[in-house]
């Protein structure tokens, strides 16, 4: 059975997007909470559609840790259609194992809808139901674990004993949809062993459930559950990581011209994070590493076209501005 360096444990989709032209969006007053709105029954025009197969956290992880040089596979479930089919051969392409995908009789591959306007996007989700299973697999260096669906509370007992049997794994953790649902508490376990947690800011709210807008005193809650390093992501303003001593913050790496779409960019910082760890780099340098991919994947439609690989993202950091590092704070 081959070696791998990062297993990547999560459900995958095709992600079909919808450019819309003919929309409008409405925050309140302190833009915390903003809505996408379209003619209620009328015809709606746009402009394109672009359909992107095998994406999704976990998907996204294993072709950046790829590309990146590292091996990489990926656990996950697929129907028996035309997406199943076209899903595998998109991660082969890219150099991804596959032998641990599961192939559901019967069953559909996940779909979804990105709603494109302006340059970010909403997205409709569906996640069908599978019938989640543990493979055999030689040990990997790094297990990188994410969204799955809502029937998957005895997967993740499963996972969590897995975990603690094999103590030389290390585990990065970002939490999916349902795993935020299902609450800190179920999960407690899987946060006890986690080694490097991710998130966004507002994600990261809803785990502790509070408000806090600070996110140091953010990443420090996160902590508390279990994680030995936290990173917490705050969108185009940065981000932050806190190993239990030091707390540092990271400017986004400069655009070379404005941002086209911007989905996949949480996960590009998150993967690229963790494949840093991987390679044996140190906390600063990670962070150094992740936002130049989140910089490149919004330069196209979809998360997987733009993640780079070793050369171009190491040809950029040689290019950086003098005050792109990690500052304490």
């Amino acid at each position: 059975m081959k070696q791998y360096d990062l297993i990547a444990i999560g459900d995958s989709t095709t992600d079909a997007f919808i450019r819309l032209k003919d929309a409008s969006v409405h925050c309140n007053i302190d833009h915390e909470k903003c809505e996408i709105c379209l003619r209620f029954k009328d015809k709606i025009p746009y402009e394109e559609v672009y359909v992107v197969p095998a994406v999704g956290n976990a998907a996204n992880a294993s072709v950046a840790a790829a590309r990146l040089g590292l091996q990489s596979a990926l656990i996950s479930n697929i129907g028996d259609d035309y997406f199943g089919e076209e899903a595998l051969s998109a991660l082969k392409k890219e150099n991804v194992g596959t032998e641990f995908i599961t192939v559901n009789s019967g069953k559909k591959t996940n779909y979804h809808y990105v709603l494109w306007y302006e340059d970010d996007r909403t997205i409709l989700i569906k996640h069908n139901e599978y019938d989640y299973r543990l493979p055999y697999f030689n040990d990997p260096k790094w297990v990188y674990f994410s969204s799955i669906g809502e029937n998957s509370v005895p997967f993740h007992e499963v996972f969590e004993k897995y975990m603690n049997e094999h103590q030389n794994v290390r585990l990065a953790f970002q939490p999916g949809t349902y795993q935020m649902r299902f609450g800190r508490k179920k999960l407690s376990g899987i946060y006890r062993r986690t080694d490097v947690f991710i998130s966004n800011k507002e994600e990261a709210q809803r785990i502790l459930e509070v408000g806090e807008p600070d996110v140091k005193k953010l990443m420090k809650g996160i902590m508390e559950l279990g994680p030995k390093i936290v990173v917490v992501t705050d969108g185009t303003e940065g981000a932050y990581v806190y190993d239990g001593k030091s707390a540092w913050f990271m400017p986004p790496y400069p655009d070379p011209k404005p941002p086209y779409e911007r989905t996949g960019a949480g996960d590009a910082f998150s993967s690229t994070f963790v494949v840093a760890m991987c390679l044996g780099f140190s906390v600063q340098d990670a962070l150094r590493w992740a936002p130049i991919n989140s910089m490149s994947v919004v330069q196209y439609v979809g998360a997987r076209e733009g993640l780079l690989t070793r050369y171009a993202l190491e040809k950029y950091l040689s290019e950086a501005p003098a005050n792109y590092i990690p500052k304490l704070i």
